[in-house]
């Protein structure tokens, strides 16, 4: 690659690492923001659960709109979105101020992540397609992982505002660095119509199921709010399907990309799987700091073995894409994030060491490097390339549904055991079991037949 390709993904890289950064990065700072504003917990946690919310929502549709109206502009959008909410979060002077500039930062996450996505994979020729699926899941594990040590430190001996300002010098730079570096042209297509009755339905439809599955803790499944959510969230979706039917080309969603087998075995696969990453991220540091009296800060260094291992994999996910073909490295990925879970399970025990579970956080991390770069790039590979910023949207939606219906279930199995240890081994078998399906879809439907990916990597 030459020097302006490099700087290109290093463009790239800011502009994901800066996302994934901040999903992390504000969950340690949940107690000192509390204490600032003098509110409750459940109040605060809005912080986080408004960011994550309107992105998981919104990425399909910035992933759409990337594709009509041009990457590049859907990137300056949302990173000029982001990093201007970021300075009006660090001037929040209450917490209604701070989580209103959290939602309108997911909202320029959610045009960011796609367009990225999309010209990354532009960037890059065919042939090296599994390196631009590894670079972005590796770099946002990188921003995963050093989100909560990032966020404590900064917390701790700054203060929490400062995570926010942190996100503006680094917006700044990716888009000085995509105006110049990053030269692909629009879409040729002149009908550019915006698909407004889906992305209503759609979206109203997520945003009512996240925030019941939210509030599913509190309240319990069995509450009539959490079900009358529920089944108005699967109406609108219902709606959503008889929309995009009927809406041809101008679909939020058109039928060449959710009708092919390819990607659609990709997100069910992607859905089942996902409940074990985010139930790891949020049952793992509670052990820590329940069972050895962990700050978030060493719970954060805790997490080190699996985020580590996760974003190293990543980056060496795309050379083994390209050597040895995404059907093996995703089924093997695959196969990890069944297998580690189930050893974290076996590793904690009462008055037990952190090292035993050790081997699991990485197990897990290796699976996780692996599958979700491998995944990612089979599915937006199988669709045109002028639909590559709408299928990386996709993708995502999928993974934070999963994890988060996922986690939603897998705290329904946790409280429903007497302990703490009880309730973390039911969880982690709980999150294995939805993985091996994960395994079983992706061994017979994602990627082709594992034997014909072994004679071609053999060839």
């Amino acid at each position: 690659m030459d020097r302006k390709t490099i700087l290109a993904l290093a463009a790239m890289a800011m502009g994901v690492f800066v996302i994934a950064n901040d999903i992390t990065a504000m969950n340690v700072a949940v107690p000192a923001i509390e204490k600032d504003f003098d509110t409750g917990v459940t109040t605060i946690q809005w912080v986080v659960n408004a960011y994550s919310l309107a992105f998981g929502v919104l990425i399909v549709t910035g992933g759409r709109l990337a594709d009509l109206f041009g990457r590049k502009e859907a990137f300056f959008l949302g990173a000029g979105i982001f990093g201007f909410f970021s300075l009006l979060g660090g001037l929040a002077q209450s917490e209604a101020w701070l989580i209103a500039t959290r939602a309108a930062m997911g909202v320029g996450g959610a045009l960011m992540w796609p367009a990225v996505l999309g010209m990354t994979f532009a960037l890059l020729p065919e042939d090296k397609a599994g390196l631009a699926g590894g670079l972005i899941l590796g770099v946002a594990g990188i921003g995963n992982a050093v989100g909560p040590m990032l966020g404590g430190a900064l917390t701790e001996f700054v203060s929490w505002r400062a995570i926010l300002f942190f996100n503006i010098p680094i917006a700044l730079i990716a888009i000085i660095c995509v105006y110049f570096l990053i030269q692909q042209p629009k879409a040729e297509s002149a009908d550019r119509k915006i698909d407004y009755g889906g992305i209503a339905t759609v979206t109203l439809g997520l945003v009512i199921l996240m925030v019941a599955l939210d509030q599913v803790v509190d309240y319990g499944w069995g509450d009539p709010r959490i079900i009358g959510a529920i089944v108005a969230s699967l109406l609108l979706l219902a709606a959503f399907v008889r929309i995009e039917r009927g809406s041809g080309d101008h679909a939020l969603v058109p039928d060449d990309v959710f009708g092919n087998p390819g990607f659609r075995a990709a997100c069910l696969a992607i859905l089942l799987v996902s409940s074990t990453f985010f139930g790891s991220l949020f049952y793992l540091p509670q052990y820590m700091q329940q069972e050895f009296g962990y700050s978030a800060f060493e719970s954060g260094l805790g997490l080190l073995p699996f985020m580590a291992v996760f974003a190293a994999t990543s980056f060496i996910a795309g050379p083994l894409y390209n050597r040895l073909g995404g059907k093996l490295i995703v089924t093997v990925g695959a196969g990890c994030l069944a297998l580690g879970p189930i050893l974290i399970a076996w590793g904690i025990t009462a008055g037990g060491a952190l090292s035993s579970v050790v081997p699991g956080m990485a197990v897990l991390g290796v699976g996780i490097g692996l599958f979700y770069s491998a995944a990612t790039t089979i599915a937006v590979t199988s669709v045109d390339d002028s639909r590559s910023s709408l299928a990386g949207g996709i993708i995502y939606m999928f993974q934070i549904a999963g994890g988060s219906v996922g986690l939603a279930l897998t705290t329904t199995v946790f409280a429903s055991q007497p302990g703490l240890i009880s309730g973390l081994h039911a969880a982690f078998r709980f999150d294995g079991a939805l993985a091996i399906a994960g395994f079983l879809v992706t061994i017979f439907f994602v990627g082709g037949r594992l034997g014909r990916a072994r004679n071609s990597a053999s060839a």
